[in-house]
């Protein structure tokens, strides 16, 4: 395993840049970044019948889960106690992150190193247990973790004191914005002078609690078949299927990075945050002009032009008005030059926070694989979603993507990334 070196220096007057030296995935998907590739390519649907609890009674039954997750293969028996799933999928995610970038797994300089994630709900399965326990059995009582297992920066307290990242650490709460916003935050923080830092999300919305506070919102799919439950700008779309998992990432100061040696899949170079600032009702659908300024203001700070972008990854909702307000928004920034647009939410659900992070690591895989994948839909578009989705697969011209991700109540984030490209193969590989 590569340990850190000393980095190098940004001239002075150079911002120091902020690169992504490893991925970790657990999600409906696969675990790994090479399953969740697979799926990807392959255009294989990941979602079914709710398993995590018997969701029997609730209009929606089907949901993604991380298939053959076994927490205890990555978290401790003290630490299997106190958490919930979340943050037992954030344990694999991080550690599958630092394995992929070739650091060791507790940080040498732990005031240098620093964890920044998205969350949205907490922990879920675990409340939901505690709290049954307390009015429904004899004893009348609560665990002791309850308190710490349930807070919606549980993860974040439990990786830092796991992984002694001792650097400047927080979590980030826009709901589905979130997971881009913790990797500009990230950027933020290296900037300042931190050489490592976590960041991405994962969410287990998967709980009878969490479902009710999901089915509020009306935006939920209630159709049973899989197949037909989840489909993002076509014309039959009815809502959302929800999904646990996500994606958390090492992201490195440049010369930290290329002073031990690291590969690098991509760097972070825009970014933007808006918010529509009005009341969420069950007729709005999201403002397109503040989500278009926010995907506008992202391409300006990477000083990239719309039509340098290779690819764009949405928010993909699947709820209609909304799909179509983001539409508008997309054409608003790129007007009569759409860029491919690929998609994969129908494949393994929408993870909230887990999911805008997971798309960010298929964007990075794309360039890695130089392939930008075809999208997962829609079969049919929608009036008013006709935009470039991509039919079959493709090179990338420049490595540029376009990451966007609203969040419920306002949120509108975009990510622009600038892939590496792959070493070529030697005539003796």
């Amino acid at each position: 395993m590569t340990l850190p070196a000393p980095a190098v220096t940004p001239a002075p007057g150079e911002r120091a840049r902020a690169v992504v030296t490893g991925i970790g995935v657990v999600a409906p998907s696969g675990i790994g970044v090479d399953a969740h590739w697979r799926t990807v390519t392959s255009g294989v649907r990941r979602t079914g019948p709710i398993t995590l609890f018997d969701p029997t009674g609730y209009p929606t039954r089907v949901g993604g889960e991380v298939p053959g997750f076994q927490p205890a293969a990555y978290v401790d028996t003290r630490q299997l106690v106190q958490t919930d799933r979340w943050t037992q999928l954030g344990f694999a995610a991080t550690a599958l992150a630092l394995a992929d970038a070739g650091l060791p797994a507790r940080a040498p300089d732990p005031y240098a190193w620093a964890v920044t994630l998205a969350s949205s709900s907490g922990g879920n399965l675990f409340g939901q247990r505690e709290l049954q326990r307390l009015w429904g059995g004899p004893s009348r009582t609560v665990g002791a973790y309850q308190s710490i297992a349930w807070f919606y920066a549980a993860s974040v307290g439990q990786l830092s004191i796991h992984h002694q990242f001792k650097g400047p650490s927080g979590v980030l709460v826009a709901e589905t914005a979130g997971g881009l916003d913790s990797l500009a935050h990230a950027v933020r923080t290296i900037r300042r002078g931190t050489s490592v830092v976590v960041a991405g999300a994962t969410e287990c919305p998967l709980s009878p609690y969490a479902l009710a506070c999901q089915l509020r919102s009306g935006l939920l799919s209630a159709v049973d078949e899989p197949a037909a439950a989840y489909l993002p700008f076509d014309r039959a779309a009815g809502g959302y299927v929800p999904a646990e998992g996500g994606a958390v990432f090492v992201v490195e100061e440049r010369g930290h990075a290329l002073a031990r040696g690291a590969r690098i899949y991509g760097e972070v170079t825009g970014w933007a945050a808006t918010h529509d600032a009005v009341h969420t009702g069950p007729d709005t659908a999201g403002d397109p002009t503040a989500y278009a300024r926010a995907m506008r203001l992202a391409l300006d700070r990477a000083g990239c032009p719309p039509d340098e972008v290779d690819l764009v990854v949405p928010d993909a909702l699947g709820v209609p008005r909304y799909d179509r307000s983001e539409a508008t928004a997309l054409r608003t920034v790129f007007a009569d030059r759409p860029p491919p647009v690929s998609t994969h939410k129908s494949l393994t659900g929408r993870a909230h926070q887990g999911g805008s992070a997971l798309d960010v690591a298929t964007a990075l895989l794309a360039f890695h694989h130089d392939m930008l994948p075809a999208s997962a839909g829609p079969v049919d578009p929608a009036p008013g979603c006709e935009l470039g989705f991509l039919r079959a697969p493709r090179r990338p011209e420049r490595r540029v993507a376009l990451v966007c991700a609203r969040g419920f109540d306002g949120f509108n984030s975009a990510l622009v990334l600038r892939g590496v490209a792959p070493t070529p193969r030697s005539a003796t590989d």
